[in-house]
This record gives structure tokens, C-alpha cells and sequence, in this order.
């Protein structure tokens, strides 16, 4: 059973595990790239990412956690003093973790391994307080939009009844005119009627004399 150890494997005992991580992380810091297997990069990352942290805080505890983390040595002091000087310059001081990038290369010729590259993330990080202020100016401009489109359509909404008041009256004009045109045309047909019996009458009174 794995007692006491945690992490991956790698394929190796435990000591050489861990010589493995520490050679890599040593090999990482120094050159700031390396070239290694996916499993072994993401088995390294928290061991970076802890001792660049240690750099940031830049006492004397820290500097001596990070050179016992690299397993002591010159090697190891040399390569702690130059992140720490690293560090006091100003690198990674906009970074609050993920100091580290992994790039996949794709399998590798023989075993069939998953390369990748690993690199230290040393490029400022851009800020994006601008970009997300403009969604603000946006949406902004949007409700004023709406609003202005709210207090214009009542306008609108009075034209149309006020269109409709209008078709309404033309339509009570037209029934009142045709009111009256009828009205008249029946008036003239009466006295049309009466006349026509007026001559109907002057006119038998008329034969009624030249027979007697």
C-alpha cells in the first residue's frame, strides 16, 4: 500500500519520484522552459507555484524552505537566489497564482508519451477593468434607448386615436349627409306626386266642360 506518499506515480519508487520532481522543478526554474512528459509537467506545477510564492514573501524562512525543497546544495542556493532576484524586480507581482503554462506537443515517436512544454508565465497580465467598463456604457446607452422609445410612444398612440377620432367623424358627416339626401329626394318625389294629380285633375275638369 502507498503509505504516506501522495501524487503520481511516474512510474519509479519514491525516491526516485521524488529526485525526479525536484531535478525537473530545479531544470524549470533555471532555464524557464522545459521540454518533458504531460504526466511529470502537471506532477511539478504546485511544487513551482510554492516556491514562488516563498520568493514573494523573500525572507530568510522562505529562502531556506525553498532550497531544502530543491534538495539543498549550490545548485540549489544558486538557483533560489536568482527567482528571489527574480522576484524583488518585479516578476510575477501582478500574478496571484498560475505562474506556470503547459503547451501539448502530441504523442512521442517509440511509446506513444504525451510531450508538452512547460514555461514560466513572465509576461505581465493585461488588466481587464476597460473592457468590462464598456458592457457598462452599453447597457447604459441601451435603457436610455429604452426610455426614450417609452416616452415616445405615447405620442404615437395619441396620433392613431386622434386618426381615429377623425375617420369617425367623417364617417357620422357621410351618414348625415346621406341623411339629408334622402330626405330631400323624398321630398322631391312628393312633390312630384302631387303635382301629377293636380294635372290629373285639372285635366279631367277640362273633358268633363267640352262634353257638356
Amino acid at each position: 500500500m502507498r503509505h504516506n506518499y501522495k501524487g503520481r506515480k511516474l512510474g519509479t519508487d519514491p525516491s526516485h519520484t521524488k529526485a525526479m520532481k525536484r531535478s525537473l522543478t530545479a531544470a524549470l526554474l533555471y532555464n524557464d522552459r522545459i521540454k518533458t512528459i504531460e504526466s511529470r509537467a502537471k506532477e511539478i506545477r504546485p511544487e513551482v507555484d510554492r516556491i514562488i510564492t516563498w520568493a514573494k514573501k523573500g525572507d530568510l524562512h522562505s529562502r531556506r524552505l525553498a532550497i531544502a525543497r530543491l534538495g539543498g546544495g549550490e545548485d540549489a542556493k544558486e538557483i533560489v537566489r536568482e527567482v528571489f532576484e527574480k522576484v524583488e524586480q518585479g516578476m510575477f507581482a501582478d500574478r496571484q497564482g498560475g505562474y506556470t503554462r503547459i503547451m501539448k506537443l502530441g504523442p512521442r515517436k517509440g511509446d506513444g508519451a504525451p510531450m508538452v512544454i512547460m514555461e514560466l508565465c513572465t509576461e505581465p497580465v493585461r488588466k481587464k477593468e476597460k473592457a468590462a467598463a464598456e458592457p457598462k456604457k452599453a447597457t447604459k446607452a441601451k435603457k436610455a434607448a429604452k426610455v426614450e422609445e417609452k416616452a415616445e410612444e405615447p405620442e404615437v398612440i395619441d396620433a392613431e386615436v386622434v386618426e381615429a377620432e377623425s375617420v369617425a367623424e367623417a364617417e357620422e358627416v357621410v351618414e348625415e349627409t346621406v341623411e339629408e339626401t334622402a330626405a330631400e329626394t323624398e321630398e322631391v318625389a312628393e312633390e312630384a306626386a302631387e303635382s301629377a294629380e293636380e294635372a290629373a285633375e285639372e285635366a279631367a275638369e277640362e273633358a268633363e266642360e267640352k262634353a257638356e
